[in-house]
C-alpha cells in the first residue's frame, strides 16, 4: 500500500524529466501564451530547457496525431496538450473539443504515459485569455506531477 507522504516531495522536481508539448496554432495568440507559459513553469520546476520538444500542429484536432508520435518515440516522460476551442455558431465547436479530449485521454491510457490536457474550451476570447497564463502552468505541474507519480508506481 502506498502512504500519503510516498513521493510528495519530490513530485514537482522536473530535474531528470523530458517533456513534450504539442501546441496547436489555431488561436495562436491564446496558444502561445499557454505554451510560453507552460515552459516557464517546466523551467522553474527543473526540466532543463534542452528536454523540452515544443512542435505545433494546425488545430486542436491534429494534436493527438503528434501526441501519438511523440509517444511512440518513447523519449518522454510526459506530454502537454495545448490549444484553444472558442465556440461558435455551429456543431463544430463540439466536435472539435469532444473528439480531441478523447483522442488525448485514449493516448495516454494506452501508453501509459502523463498527458496534461490544456486545450481551452470556452465561449469567447475574453474567457480564453483569462485563462491562458493559469492554464499553460498548470499543465506543466500536472504533467511533472504525474510523471513522477507513475516512476513511484513502477
Amino acid at each position: 500500500m502506498f502512504g500519503a507522504e510516498k513521493g510528495q516531495g519530490n513530485r514537482l522536481d522536473g530535474r531528470k524529466l523530458s517533456i513534450g508539448i504539442v501546441q496547436a496554432r489555431f488561436n495562436d495568440s491564446i496558444t502561445s501564451a499557454l505554451a510560453d507559459a507552460c515552459k516557464k513553469e517546466l523551467m522553474s520546476l527543473g526540466v532543463e530547457s534542452k528536454n523540452i520538444t515544443h512542435i505545433q500542429v494546425p488545430g486542436a484536432l491534429e494534436v493527438p496525431v503528434a501526441l501519438q508520435a511523440l509517444a511512440e518515440s518513447d523519449n518522454f516522460d510526459a506530454l502537454v496538450a495545448l490549444g484553444c476551442i472558442i465556440r461558435g455558431e455551429t456543431y463544430h465547436f463540439e466536435l472539435v473539443a469532444n473528439e480531441s479530449g478523447a483522442a488525448i485521454t485514449r493516448l495516454g491510457l494506452d501508453y501509459r504515459l502523463p498527458i496534461a490536457n490544456a486545450i481551452l474550451t470556452t465561449e469567447n476570447l475574453a474567457q480564453a485569455q483569462a485563462r491562458q497564463t493559469e492554464k499553460g502552468q498548470d499543465a506543466a505541474r500536472v504533467a511533472v506531477e504525474m510523471a513522477n507519480l507513475l516512476d513511484d508506481l513502477s
